[in-house]
């Protein structure tokens, strides 16, 4: 066995013929092992301590620079600590990353980057936004004052072998498993509670079932605040073939295998909520059209700073290029070509940009015409037109309800039409009420045996169809489904199945002055046997009850049962199916 020595270019030879000398000689790598892991420890229990001390270093994000003394300060540049600022301030507005995104490369807007690496360190490099910039800038503490260390931890499970870099998790929200967290030890951009608003609305635009999801611009006005009032899960949206949309909850049914809470057809319940928020908006109308004007010019007054900072900084590189060329020595011509060159092509970029500010102010001028005026005064007055109209889109009026309601909890009567709604607003404040959603069938009303007697009361005064109707109506019934009201025709088919005729003796009693004691209309007597009303026809045919035909009523059947009869009836109706035929097979 090779073994190096102590000594520098000396080497050991060692000769193991024995167990114990094998056993020493592996205490020893055993040993050597374990000094190392103990050194390890030590180091990484140093680096934890001094970043619970706050002391320890790591590369700081844009809009912050390090000074050679160590202290994180603003970036010194003004346009960036600028374009820092209106990120966040455009995130608190727009609430979604993408649209943020869609946002600064429509306007133009790009990141001043300070590089740390290789060439050109501590240069500043403008790079068009990216959504994983903005989603670390939005998730990074440092931007709320805080140093914090231990976000990132090395997760085994998705560690890759070979590849050192891999199986990190980030954990953007503050808890106990971060090493360190010491508030308002930086210069902060924002302050700490809205830095959690941010994580919190990150992690909720996510697309997942426990979260409410970023608005899109789908049917369901209101995605992502409706909570079954029964279990307490968040109920999801499930769309028809032609569009439609309802409201579900199937937790329940997904996870456990049980059943479907409730469901609500969505249309009419975000109707009913619409009506109940701009019922809350309506004293707030010029408030609101003053906000609104206001944020109008605040946001051109803020991209109009923005560019004059462009404007400055390339003016100033242009300055910059031709004082270089006129300080050089004509008689270089070598430099000289460069130079020029280079000035002409400060000048072009200069010259570009301040085409491109003309034209940003002529499409959006900086402050607002009194046409512009006019028309959010007129809009403001009429906010259910301005709900409507066709420029107002689905994400819109998602974007309106989320910033009034917090949630909503709703609870279905049974199968009936009525629904509890919960409305919980911003601020804490709570209202119910009751809607009253379309269902399938009449028998589903929870005044259906109501509207039944009431209709047999009308019938017995000799109104006709339409008065019944009309009566209906008045007195405040409605029909199922989403119809406004009864007419001649649905009251002319209720009757019928009630055997009710408009008039002053009904039709039941017509028929019932037909029976002599003891005697059964079949389809009453069927439905007393449990039995259809085929299979009954049948046994009058083969002789097997005793019955006769009425003539003033087409020959319909009249069968005679009294309580002996019926309780033979159920004995036969209990035998088992094909028992008559297989009884006739064995007696021949």
């Amino acid at each position: 066995m090779e073994l190096e020595s102590s000594e520098p270019g000396h080497t050991e030879f060692v000769i193991c013929n024995r167990t114990i000398d094998r056993l020493l000689l592996g205490l020893k790598g055993t040993m050597s092992e374990a000094e190392l892991h103990i050194l390890k420890q030590r180091l990484h229990q140093g680096k934890v301590n001094k970043a619970r001390r706050g002391e320890l270093t790591f590369p700081v994000p844009l809009g912050y620079v390090r000074r050679p003394s160590g202290e994180v300060v603003f970036d010194p540049d003004e346009e960036v600590q600028q374009v820092v600022c209106l990120i966040f301030k455009k995130f608190e507005e727009l609430t979604t990353l993408n649209a943020l995104l869609r946002y600064l490369v429509q306007n133009g807007v790009k990141l001043g980057v300070r590089v740390y690496e290789r060439e050109g360190r501590g240069e500043l490099q403008w790079r068009r936004p990216t959504r994983t910039t903005l989603q670390s800038m939005l998730k990074n503490p440092i931007y709320a004052g805080a140093y914090a260390y231990g976000r990132r931890r090395v997760d085994p499970r998705k560690k890759k072998p070979g590849r050192p870099g891999t199986g990190i998790v980030t954990r953007p929200t503050p808890s106990e498993e971060w090493h360190t967290l010491i508030k308002d030890r930086l210069p902060a951009y924002i302050s700490w509670e809205c830095y959690e608003e941010n994580v919190k609305r990150l992690a909720e635009n996510r697309a997942r079932s426990d979260a409410m999801g970023a608005p899109r611009s789908g049917a369901s006005l209101l995605q992502g605040l409706l909570i079954c009032g029964r279990c307490g899960n968040r109920m999801t949206v499930r769309y028809g073939e032609r569009g439609r949309h309802l409201y579900l909850c199937n937790r329940l049914k997904t996870n456990y295998g049980g059943k479907e809470c409730q469901y609500v057809a969505g249309p009419p319940l975000d109707e009913f909520v619409g009506e109940k928020v701009l019922k809350a908006l309506e004293p707030a109308s010029l408030e609101l059209s003053l906000e609104a004007a206001k944020h109008v010019e605040e946001e051109r007054e803020e991209l109009d700073r923005l560019w004059q900072k462009r404007l400055e900084r390339v003016a100033y590189e242009a300055e910059r290029a031709g004082r270089h060329y006129r300080l050089l020595e004509p008689e270089n011509r070598l430099v000289a070509r460069q130079l020029a060159k280079d000035w002409e092509q400060k000048l072009a970029t200069q010259q570009r940009l301040e085409e491109d500010y003309h034209r940003f102010c002529s499409e959006r001028p900086k402050l607002l015409t009194e046409s512009e005026r006019e028309a959010i005064r007129r809009l403001s007055e009429d906010i259910p037109a301005l709900w409507g109209a066709q420029t107002t889109t689905n994400k819109d009026r998602k974007e309106i309800f989320r910033q009034v309601i917090e949630r909503i909890a709703i609870d279905v009567e049974g199968t009936s039409e009525r629904v509890g709604v919960e409305i919980r607003w911003a601020g804490g404040l709570a209202t119910k009420d009751i809607m009253i959603r379309p269902v399938n069938k009449l028998e589903q009303l929870s005044y259906y045996p109501q509207l039944c007697e009431r209709i047999r009361e009308l019938a017995a005064e000799g109104l006709s169809r339409q008065k019944i109707a009309d009566r209906l109506n008045e007195e405040g019934y409605r029909p199922p489904k989403r119809w406004e009201k009864f007419g001649r025709y649905g009251i002319g088919d209720l009757m019928h199945r009630l055997g009710v005729m408009a008039g002053k003796h009904t039709r039941t009693e017509r028929q019932n002055a037909l029976l002599n004691e003891d005697e059964w209309w079949l389809p009453r007597l069927a439905l007393e046997l449990g039995m259809p009303k085929v299979t009954l026809h049948d046994w009058v045919k083969r002789g097997w009850v005793k019955a006769r035909q009425e003539q003033e009523l087409q020959g319909r059947w009249i069968v005679w049962a009294d309580e002996e009869e019926l309780k033979r009836l159920r004995n036969l109706r209990a035998l088992p199916n094909g028992y008559h035929v297989r009884k006739k097979l064995w007696i021949e």
